[in-house]
Formats: structure tokens, C-alpha cells, sequence
């Protein structure tokens, strides 16, 4: 079988009536959400060579947006984010380290109060698993853990190594082994329990975060491929702020050679592509069940992934690889089916969406805004700019951790300019229509100054740090 080989043939059925009057009659939610997703690398996004079918299969049935954001880099602000529709800033997890706080009232407690099974299943990342957050149904790292003996545990760690590793090679381990698969077959267990009742589901995977070591077969996809690397400048990341340089660095990132970064990529990609099939599990047995005609589907990552983009790779900055995300809505009626949307996005109006394309009036005095009317097709005012800010962790930034403490990288994104604030260091400035890449910055061009001005008002009130 060739690579492509792997694409399944798109299902051609159609799905009967669900929608009435513009929005579904109580539909399911089935939220599927990845860590660390590059949006570039999918096919459906236009890639030629991350082999992603069945994230593009929902897509084929979907709308997908091609400018979505989220509102943090980072895994726990950003998903704080995604299940509150408040920026970081609001709701109070900024960082790593920053459980939620109780309380607080999620997605999870919203559907919860109008009678749905809810369920959170695979990566949270709520720090202290003592809080669900609303979420009745929860399976985790440590669910996963218990249901492996401790010479499967010893052996996984020993084959994986470290959970930020940047080299790219296959796995030993049979795929069992693997979190997300064991996730993928609880939320397929989720789905079949509830078969009968509404239901609101985030089966939430690792993958394609690093390590970057995939199972053989998925690795194998890749076998003989000549990978396209990203464009790497001798003089990357020193126009800007020299935080980012500093930790490309310490992380030997800078020095990344091109074979080596080829064997990276690949083993990126091998993760992704190993994602993506468990993916195709749990909505294989939505529509196994039937349950596809009265589900609202979203696919989803928690931020991007710079996989060798400016020398860098994971998170914790704002260039378009990192904070940048794959979205895809997929409605009962397949409303848009295969279409694009060019509307600036934002993480945080996922929330209210949801709650409205499922049938509810969505919730009021959040950050985010419903855009249930851009899905439906019907005339909607879109965001003038996408917003996102970045609070710098402790171990994980820096060695010294040099920059903790300080006020954060505030991102504000325009159709065209896009400024990465910050309060204290030299800011970055680039002009998207002219330098898509990111490669120049353009902060100390004069013309810039009025541009520069206007970016740092909205940043520094966008979200509540005025």
C-alpha cells in the first residue's frame, strides 16, 4: 500500500434533518481535542505530506477555519480558555503550574445543567485532578497508569524518554501501550453507555506533543519521503525579543541540523498521523451508532507546535505555528460541508458557539462570542483582531527561569499586522500580508509607529491588564 493508501473513501452518506429554525434540537457534543497540532500539518489545511485522513474526513463534512487562535501557548491557560470562553488573564490559570480555580464554571457545567452525561476523557491538564470541573465522567493519566503492569510503565518511559524531546525516531512499544489508545477506546466506551441520553464528551489526546517517537507503523508513513523543512535564517530570533533565542538555545534547538531536524519532523508527523487514527476511532463509532445525525462534532488543539520553524520547536511563543489552531465544526445537517471560513477566530468563542449550534441560548459576560451564526451561514460581524497572551513558566521557559514573574507576551493579530507586546523588552512587529513568514520585524520602522500604537491599547486592555 503507498502513503496515500492510507486515506480512507469518504462516507457519502447523507444525514437526515436535525436543525429547525437555524439550530439543532438539543444536539450531543463530541469534542475532540489534540495537544500540540500545528494546523499547517493536516491535510485538509493543505498539506501535502502530514497524513491526516480522518481529521479531514470531518472536515469534508464540516466548516473548517483557517484563522483560529488560541488564547495562550501554553496547554493549561489555553485550555482554561477553551472550557470557560475567558482569556487567561480572566479566568485565572495562567501558567502551568495554575490549577483552574474552583468554581469556576465550565462548558462542563453548563450542558451538565440542562441534563447531559458529561464526560472528560485523556489530557485535561486541570493540575489538580481533585477538581472536575463539572465534567461527572472523568479519565485520566492516572486511569491510564493503572491499567498497565509496572514493567509495561518502566519499559513505555525507557522507550519514550523525555516528554520534551526533539528526536525523531520510532517506537518499540506495541501500540497498546500508548495513552492516547487507551483514551480513544474510553471515549468509545463513553459514547456507547450514553448512547441513549444527551451526552457532551471531550475525549481530550496527547499526541502529537512531544517526545516525537510514534509507534513503528506510523513512523513508517514516512519511510523514504523526503521531507519539506521549514525555512531556517542564520540569524533567527534576533530581531525580537532575545527570550526566544535564549531558550532555542539552552534547548540545542539553534544547532538542530538538517538531518536531524528531518528525522524530527518525520517523527512529528508520526505522532500526528498516529493522533489522527485514534480520532477516526471515536467518530468511526459515533456514526457506527447513529448518533452523527444528532451530534455537533469539533476538532480542535490546545495550541500549535513550531517544529523546527525559527529554529524552534513546541510552544511559548506567538508566531503562527504556535498559536495558530486547526478548528473544524461539523453540524448534524453538515451545514458548509467542505468549506473555509477567513474569519479571525478566537478559542475562547468556542463556548458560547457550541452552546448555541446545540440548541441553547449561549452563556453571557465571557470573552468569547458565539459564531453559530458565521456556521449557519447567515450574515455575522467578525472579530477585528485575535488575541492571545503568554505568561512565562516556571522550568520550562528558561533554565534560570530568568523571565518568571515578569508581565507577559500580549498577542494582538489583525488581518494584516500582527504585535507581540511586551511591556518591558523590545517588541515584535510583522507586517503578515508582506512577511507571512514572520521573519522580519518591523517594530522600529517609522511609518509603523501609528500601527504599533493602536496594537498596544487593545493589548493592554484586551484582556483585563490595563
Amino acid at each position: 500500500m503507498n502513503r496515500r493508501g492510507a486515506i480512507r473513501t469518504l462516507a457519502a452518506a447523507s444525514a437526515g434533518p436535525f436543525f429547525a429554525f437555524g439550530r439543532t434540537r438539543h444536539a450531543n457534543l463530541l469534542f475532540l481535542c489534540s495537544d500540540q497540532h500545528q494546523a499547517a500539518a493536516t491535510g485538509c489545511y493543505g498539506h501535502h505530506q502530514a497524513l491526516t485522513p480522518h481529521i479531514d474526513e470531518i472536515a469534508s463534512e464540516g466548516i473548517r477555519f483557517e484563522r483560529a487562535y488560541c488564547q495562550a501557548p501554553v496547554c493549561v491557560p489555553s485550555r482554561g480558555s477553551i472550557i470557560t470562553g475567558d482569556y487567561p488573564s480572566r479566568h485565572g490559570a495562567r501558567i502551568l503550574d495554575d490549577p483552574l480555580p474552583e468554581g469556576t464554571r465550565t462548558v462542563a457545567h453548563f450542558f451538565g445543567d440542562h441534563g447531559y452525561a458529561t464526560g472528560a476523557i485523556g489530557k485535561m491538564h486541570f493540575v489538580d485532578e481533585s477538581r472536575r470541573h463539572g465534567f461527572a465522567h472523568r479519565v485520566n493519566a492516572a486511569t491510564y497508569q493503572s491499567r498497565l503492569t509496572r514493567s509495561e510503565t518502566s519499559a513505555f518511559r525507557q522507550d519514550q524518554g523525555a516528554g520534551g524531546g526533539t528526536t525523531g525516531r520510532p517506537s518499540a512499544m506495541p501500540e497498546r501501550l500508548f495513552r492516547d489508545t487507551f483514551y480513544s477506546e474510553e471515549a468509545v466506551r463513553f459514547l456507547r453507555e450514553n448512547r441513549d441520553r444527551p451526552f457532551c464528551l471531550w475525549a481530550s489526546f496527547f499526541m502529537p506533543h512531544t517526545p516525537l517517537v510514534p509507534h513503528q507503523r506510523y513512523w513508517d508513513l514516512y519511510d523514504g519521503v523526503q521531507l519539506d523543512l521549514p525555512d531556517r535564517s542564520p540569524n533567527a530570533l534576533e530581531t525580537g525579543f532575545h527570550g526566544h533565542l535564549v531558550r532555542a538555545r539552552e534547548r540545542g534547538w539553534y544547532q538542530q541540523t538538517d538531518e536531524q531536524l528531518h528525522d524530527a519532523i518525520r517523527g512529528y508527523y508520526g505522532n500526528v498521523s498516529q493522533m489522527d487514527a485514534n480520532v477516526g476511532r471515536v467518530f468511526d463509532t459515533l456514526r457506527e451508532l447513529d448518533l452523527d445525525r444528532k451530534t455537533v462534532v469539533v476538532y480542535t488543539s490546545d495550541h500549535g507546535e513550531m517544529a523546527g520553524a525559527h529554529r524552534m520547536w513546541t510552544k511559548h511563543n506567538m508566531y503562527e505555528q504556535s498559536v495558530r489552531v486547526p478548528l473544524i465544526v461539523r453540524t448534524p445537517d453538515r451545514l458548509g460541508a467542505g468549506s473555509a471560513q477567513q474569519q479571525i477566530v478566537e478559542q475562547a468563542d468556542l463556548f458560547p458557539t457550541l452552546a448555541e449550534l446545540c440548541g441553547f441560548d449561549p452563556p453571557s459576560g465571557i470573552d468569547g462570542r458565539s459564531i453559530a451564526p458565521s456556521v449557519r451561514g447567515e450574515d455575522h460581524r467578525s472579530r477585528e483582531f485575535a488575541y492571545s497572551e503568554y505568561y512565562f513558566c516556571r522550568r520550562v521557559f528558561t533554565a534560570n527561569n530568568r523571565f518568571v514573574g515578569r508581565p507577559p507576551i500580549l498577542m494582538v493579530r489583525t488581518n494584516r499586522w500582527k504585535l507581540n507586546y511586551l511591556s518591558w523588552e523590545r517588541s515584535e512587529l510583522f507586517d503578515l500580508d508582506n512577511d507571512p513568514g514572520e521573519f522580519r520585524n518591523a517594530i522600529d520602522d517609522p511609518g509603523n509607529s501609528g500601527i504599533v500604537r493602536e496594537l498596544e491599547k487593545i493589548a493592554t486592555t484586551a484582556g483585563h491588564l490595563a
